[in-house]
């Protein structure tokens, strides 16, 4: 492979090639851009060139977040549990990425960019949050020009590096992809093997909506563990007698409730995710009965007479 030939190629289409490489990864598709940024920024020539890459990739990033913006605003946290539901990870539910994302505010977007996972969520989350736009607009822009930026700057401060690379792999490219493959492989592996144990932590017992109606109206009801955010339970609607809670305060939620309660943890996560983990936590509180509701907030709420 002759390298020149291809950082040639690269200096003369690089505009293109890093505003689409920039948009598939910012619409949520399996396509890294920090490498072609790096490359990009390899073969910068001048610092106009420098700032039609960076402008070029800060707008296919905010083109990319207005329209989960704008999808969050409309479908609410139906477009975030869509989203969760296709990680490998269920552990990564929409409570916990809404709650990062309250916590840090208006920074996390500017931080957002640099945290794999949370780039694609966060945009929606201030769509269904009703945050102001142009608001959402600076913060997006300016977290996408500091990861891009970053990204260039780094490319062109380690040129040469970056140059004795890819005549590396113009040299070997058949080994180094076979490696490239296998650490992919690994990592797919290691997905796989969180996604087993948690499938392996959720098979407990569970209570449907059906059974909690019952129970609720019984003399001895259960005690209820919510586990959506503020804004959630603003939107969809409490749970009456429930309690808000967090897995990160969950000691001191139920502190003084007496253990041979029975207890019904929910979320609005995908797999009960949240409220899976929480049973679990629970009972090595010594919490003797504690059962996630099965479907959780959302079966709850199709369980309401309309």
């Amino acid at each position: 492979m002759d390298v020149t030939v291809v950082r040639d190629a690269l200096a003369r289409d690089a505009s293109w090639v890093v505003f689409l490489n920039v948009l598939m990864q910012q619409l949520g598709l399996p396509v890294p851009a920090v490498p072609t940024l790096l490359v990009a920024g390899s073969v910068l020539a001048s610092p106009s060139v420098a700032a039609q890459l960076l402008a070029v990739a800060v707008l296919a990033s905010l083109i990319a977040d207005a329209l989960w913006y704008h999808l969050g605003r409309a479908f609410g946290y139906r477009v975030l549990g869509g989203l969760c539901k296709l990680s490998l990870n269920p552990g990564s539910c929409v409570a916990q990425t809404e709650s990062r994302f309250t916590r840090w505010g208006v920074g996390s977007l500017v931080v957002a960019k640099f945290i794999p996972g949370f780039s694609t969520v966060a945009p929606p989350i201030a769509g269904a949050l009703r945050m102001p736009l142009p608001s959402f607009l600076v913060a997006a822009g300016l977290g996408a020009a500091l990861w891009a930026g970053s990204a260039l700057a780094v490319g062109w401060l380690g040129r040469d590096q970056l140059l004795g690379l890819l005549t590396l792999l113009g040299r070997n490219g058949g080994g180094l992809m076979v490696g490239a493959a296998l650490v992919f492989g690994l990592w797919l592996a290691w997905k796989g093997w969180q996604r087993y144990r948690f499938e392996r932590l959720a098979a407990i017992p569970y209570i449907t909506p059906d059974e909690l109606d019952t129970a609720l109206r019984s003399a001895h009801p259960p005690l209820l563990l919510d586990f959506r955010s503020a804004p959630m339970v603003a939107e969809q609607g409490a749970l009456p007698g429930a309690r808000r809670a967090d897995l990160d305060g969950l000691a001191a939620a139920v502190e003084g409730w007496p253990k041979h309660r029975p207890i019904v943890t929910l979320c609005a996560c995908p797999g009960a995710a949240t409220a899976v983990q929480a049973a679990h936590r629970l009972a090595r509180l010594g919490f003797q009965s504690v059962r996630p509701l099965a479907g959780g907030s959302d079966a709850w709420r199709a369980h309401l007479p309309r």
